[in-house]
């Protein structure tokens, strides 16, 4: 994965306001994430976004055109790592949003953020053909578990394992199509087959944990649900010494928490944003207007 290159102008962005040292935050936010990124530690690698998120809104005007470019380059991060990581509806959410930030930012300065859009647009046709090969693979392993499921019950030991691995791979596919609650079912039950024929957790055990959680936070009401599975699942991380899904829970467990504390300033922040932009925009009408 490769993050979108935005220049920053830092000479533009004044010291004194503090505003200098919130742009330079999230500039080293996005190249820590992007680091991250191609490990392929996309959970880490978001972390860093909403930590470079959380920091932008501090800027002291939502109409400069530094904050906006960082706030493009964030926005488009996120979609991003969403995308890596299948999850295909919240990918295109943050899309919309970015939409909305360019759409005022090209009537303003079209030579320097039209190229983004074009970018956008690469991005929401590529979201739209992963959905499509999506519905045809979970059409596929949908049939499999079926089959998978007639043997393990007809006596055939040696299904279950496979039977345990279709059931998640429904799930996964199911959640990035979006229907989470469906891809909870199948996570569930693979989990409680996968105990059961290993009679302990096993990394398997944890890992599809940690899928799970990931799919609940995708629900805000289940968030707090997602947490208590995390805080859970923790202990058996650390006794098994699998420190990537330990790095893994704690990195989730934080963006929880994060998105619990900044959820209802997110929403006012893009709405200032976006307030911030029109009239940005009807201000600069009017003075062509009154200069004819």
């Amino acid at each position: 994965m490769i993050m979108i290159e935005i220049p920053v102008d830092l000479k533009k962005v004044d010291k004194k306001s503090g505003d200098r040292e919130i742009a330079e935050a999230v500039i080293t936010c996005r190249k820590t994430a992007e680091s991250l990124a191609s490990e392929n530690r996309y959970i880490d690698s978001m972390e860093r976004i909403v930590e470079g998120l959380r920091t932008l809104r501090g800027f002291s005007s939502y109409s400069d055109h530094e904050f906006r470019a960082l706030l493009v380059g964030l926005l488009f991060d996120l979609s991003e790592i969403h995308f890596q990581l299948k999850d295909y509806k919240q990918s295109e959410k943050e899309l919309e949003v970015l939409f909305k930030v360019l759409e005022n930012l090209i009537k303003e300065d079209a030579e320097r953020f039209g190229k983004y859009h074009i970018l956008a647009m690469e991005l929401s046709t590529r979201i739209l053909r992963s959905r499509k090969k999506t519905m045809e693979l979970l059409v596929k392993q949908q049939i499999n578990a079926g089959v998978l499921y007639d043997k393990v019950n007809a006596g055939v030991s040696a299904a279950t394992d496979r039977l345990i691995e279709s059931l998640r791979n429904v799930g996964e596919l199911l959640a990035s199509t979006g229907d989470y609650r469906a891809a909870l079912k199948f996570y569930s039950e693979a989990i409680k087959l996968s105990k059961k024929r290993a009679g302990k957790v096993t990394r398997r055990e944890v890992k599809m944990t940690i899928e799970m959680a990931k799919i609940m936070m995708r629900l805000n009401q289940m968030r707090p649900r997602a947490r208590r599975l995390l805080e859970a699942v923790l202990p058996h991380a650390i006794a098994l010494e699998t420190i990537e899904l330990e790095e893994d829970i704690l990195a989730l467990i934080e963006i929880i928490d994060t998105d619990n504390r900044n959820e209802t300033g997110w929403k006012a922040f893009l709405h200032k944003v976006q307030k911030e932009a029109k009239s940005r925009i009807s201000r600069i009408k009017k003075d062509k207007t009154e200069n004819i």
